[in-house]
């Protein structure tokens, strides 16, 4: 009987341990989740917002890219892990993003 007591107990035990771990996974992950709004100018057509989309979700750490106001200068929001890649990182992704017309050009610049 008694030994039925300690192994019940090193259960209970060893269930609140494993829900207090997984607790803690979860919450650092949902910490280091951010959104930005990121203005880009050099915008002149749906393709650009498409492409430049399509090149920062292809960055590790970014979970979506979508346009937020699309004008003169565009705003996207992107939202990311920033445990894996920097706002600047993203800046990068966008500014060497190539030009709908001339891919060698690189017409697009990140507004601060």
């Amino acid at each position: 009987m008694k030994f039925i007591q300690s192994f019940v107990l090193a259960l209970i035990v060893l269930a609140a341990t494993a829900s207090n771990v997984y607790s803690q996974a979860n919450t650092s992950e949902s910490d280091s989740l951010k959104t930005v709004t990121v203005k880009v100018k050099g915008i002149t057509c749906s393709t650009d917002v498409k492409t430049i989309s399509a090149n920062v979700e292809k960055v590790k750490g970014v979970s979506s890219c979508k346009v937020a106001k699309q004008g003169a200068t565009t705003s996207f929001e992107v939202a990311f892990n920033k445990s894996k890649v920097t706002e600047k990182e993203i800046f990068s992704a966008i500014e060497n993003t190539g030009g709908c017309e001339n891919p060698n050009d690189r017409p697009y610049k990140v507004k601060q």
